[in-house]
C-alpha cells in the first residue's frame, strides 16, 4: 500500500511473497461465493474487514480478489482459534515500545488486536458512516495511512493492526485451501504454482515442464480427496 490508489496486484504478490523477479500471471475467472459463516467476527467487523480485503486484493481482469478466494473466511478462522488466542507468542511482560528489528511487541493476542483496532477504527470513521461506506479511494487512503502509523487506533498498534492484516490476508489468498482460504486454489492457477503433489515420481527422466493442476494437502498423491 506505498500508493493509496489502485495497487497492482503483480505488485503486491510479488512483494508479499518475496519474489525477486515478476511473475507470470495467468488469467482465471472468479467463482461465485456464497456469503462465509463467521465464527469469530461480528456483522459490523465482518464489513469493515471484507471492505478492507477488497482494497487489499481487489478482483480484476487476471482473476479473483481476497473476497473471491475466500480470505475473510481464512482470517475468521485463524482468530477463532489457537492463533488468535496467542497460544505460541510470550505473555508475560513487560510490555515496552520495542525496536522495529523485535517484532510483535503489543499485550494484545492477535484476536484482541483485530477487536480492538476495529473498534477504534468504527469511532473514527462513524462521522462518515464507516470504512464500508467510503469510496474506494478514500479506503485506499486510509489504509496507507494505517500502514504509516497516521491513524491514532488508541490502544491497538496502527502499523502492526495493518501488518497483521496485510499477512493474513496475503496468507489466506496464497496458502493451501485446506486452512479455508484460497478457495478452488484459484491464486495457485494464476501464479502457476503446483500446491502440494506428494511426489513426481512419474516424470523422473522427463526432459518437459510440468503443466499439471494445482494440488491441495486435503488431496492425495494423485490428486484423490483423503
Amino acid at each position: 500500500m506505498s500508493e493509496p490508489t489502485n495497487p497492482s496486484r503483480r505488485r503486491l504478490l510479488r512483494a508479499g511473497a518475496g519474489f525477486a523477479v515478476a511473475i507470470p500471471l495467468r488469467r482465471v475467472d472468479a467463482q461465485p461465493t456464497a456469503p462465509p459463516r463467521y465464527e469469530f467476527f461480528t456483522a459490523e467487523e465482518a464489513r469493515l474487514v471484507e471492505a478492507a480485503l477488497a482494497r487489499l486484493i481487489p478482483v480484476d481482469e487476471l482473476g479473483p480478489g481476497a473476497l473471491e478466494a475466500g480470505v475473510p473466511a481464512f482470517i475468521d478462522r485463524q482468530l477463532a482459534g489457537a492463533y488468535g488466542a496467542g497460544e505460541r507468542l510470550y505473555r508475560a511482560g513487560p510490555w515496552r515500545k520495542g525496536e522495529p528489528t523485535q517484532g510483535y511487541q503489543l499485550p494484545h493476542t492477535p484476536a484482541q488486536l483485530f477487536r480492538v483496532a476495529i473498534r477504534a477504527i468504527g469511532q473514527d470513521l462513524a462521522p462518515k458512516g464507516g470504512f464500508d461506506k467510503l469510496e474506494p479511494h478514500a479506503q485506499d487512503a486510509y489504509l496507507d495511512a494505517l500502514q504509516k502509523g497516521e491513524v491514532s487506533l488508541g490502544a491497538a498498534g496502527t502499523s502492526e493492526f495493518f501488518d497483521l492484516l496485510l499477512a493474513l490476508t496475503m496468507e489466506g489468498y496464497l496458502g493451501d485451501p485446506v486452512y479455508g482460504g484460497n478457495r478452488g486454489m484459484q491464486a495457485w492457477k494464476m501464479i502457476g504454482f503446483p500446491g502440494a503433489y506428494a511426489n513426481y515420481y512419474e516424470l523422473v527422466g522427463a526432459n518437459a515442464p510440468f503443466d499439471g493442476p494445482p494440488m491441495s494437502l486435503a488431496e492425495g498423491a494423485h490428486g484423490h480427496k483423503t
